[in-house]
Formats: C-alpha cells, structure tokens, sequence
C-alpha cells in the first residue's frame, strides 16, 4: 500500500473532534503505530507559558518507569577522577579538549551530554551547536555534575532519562516509549512524565499550565487529549 494512502486510513481511524481519554488514546496510538520498524510514541503539550520571560522558562527531566525503548549513547567531558567514574558506569564517549574540539566540529554521534562542572567554561562554547538540539549539559537537568555523581549521572542517562523544555511555541515536545510497549507501560511513563512537568510549573506561570495535550507516534496521527485526567494527582487515581 502507498504510504500516502496508509497514513490518511490511519487518519480515518481518529476523529479530529474528540477529546480522548488516556487509556482510550494510548490504545489508538499504538493502534495506528503500523510501520515496519517500532515507531516511538511522543507526548505534545501546548503550554499558557511565554518563554520569552525569565520566570516562565520550564526545563527538568525524569527517569520513565519503563525506559524509552532504545540504547541511550552518552557522551560525557570529562577528565581525571570525572572521566574514569563515567567509564566506569558504562558512558559511551568520553574526553575533554579533544571531545570538544570533535563537536566543534560537526560530531552529534550521541543521545545526551554530560559535563564535569569544573569544563563548564569550555563546554559553554559549544552552546551554539548542542543548545537547539537539546544537548546542551544543563544543571537543571542534572547533567552538570561533580567527579562524585558522575556514575550516577551516567546510569541515569543509559535509563532513560528524557529532558524536557519549552521551545520557542512554548510547546513541550518528549518522548514516552515505543509503539511495542504495554498499554500499562505507556501510561506509567505518560503520568510519571506529566507529574514532573507539572512540579516544574514555572513561578511566573499564571492560570493553567497545559492548554492542549496529544498523543503520536512516529508516523501516525495525533491524537488529541481531554485534560481532566493530566490535571488529577497520581495519588488520587485509582
């Protein structure tokens, strides 16, 4: 079948005026995840936020429940005690003026980067090539870190850590897993992603901090989230 005409009976199968509940949306992803390769499933949540002040940016990260369902390659500056507790906990690139240098000039062979704190002056350089694509080492984001919490960085990382932030729409943009997943996987990573997001509220955010929320997978159809449910405290669920 042409693509074109999978994806528009992928379309077909959601309807574009409803608001579908959690479990109802986790289902018709997976439903329509209909590739030949495990397509991953993203959450999209349009924010009340204006980044654009200082007291309304939102960044953070969690480590999902379930993984995301890939080999995370971590790339860690680094040196002396720093370096060798990385290796240890298993990072996948490690350096320091060299590593740099190497990004510098063109290298993003890596999922996320880690920095020694004491390389932050020469790590900044690189703000211009890592900050848009969301891989600039951030201590929000526990990926500035001292010699001592290197491995526990790291393992973080290869777990499945997934950074979050608005961008310039002030839309949050993540990924929740793949398409292979349990129903109950997927929605333990989708709550524990949106409790973090939601204790990260910015103190300059006034009134609701999601106005619109949805559910994709790589190549399938959005669909389109009632908010009651994000709204509710993991506690208070059943």
């Amino acid at each position: 079948m042409p693509i074109a005409k999978r994806i528009e009976g992928l379309r077909e199968q959601v309807d574009k005026n409803k608001y579908y509940t959690l479990d109802e949306a986790v289902a018709l992803v997976k439903q329509c995840a209909t590739a030949k390769f495990d397509e991953t499933v993203e959450l999209h949540l349009k924010t009340g936020l204006d980044g654009r002040h200082a007291d309304q940016q939102l960044r953070g990260s969690v480590i999902l429940p379930h993984g995301i369902g890939k080999e995370v390659r971590v790339l860690v500056f680094a040196e002396g005690e720093a370096a060798a507790n990385a290796e240890a906990a298993g990072a996948d690139i490690i350096g320091a003026d060299d590593l740099i240098k190497r990004v510098q000039e063109g290298f993003l062979g890596f999922d996320t980067a880690i920095a020694q704190r004491e390389l932050m002056g020469k790590v900044g350089s690189l703000g211009r090539v890592l900050g848009p694509r969301g891989l600039m080492p951030n201590p929000r984001n526990n990926t500035v870190l001292v010699a001592d919490d290197m491995a526990r960085g790291v393992r973080e990382a290869k777990a499945g850590r997934v950074d979050f932030r608005i961008d310039r729409n002030n839309v949050i943009h993540v990924i929740l897993g793949k398409a292979s997943f349990t129903q109950e996987q997927l929605m333990a990573n989708l709550r524990a992603m949106v409790a973090e997001i939601t204790r990260n509220k910015p103190t300059g955010g006034k009134g609701e901090l999601v106005r619109t929320a949805s559910l994709a997978s790589t190549m399938g159809p959005g669909v389109r989230l009632e908010l009651t449910e994000l709204k509710t405290p993991v506690g208070a669920r059943n």
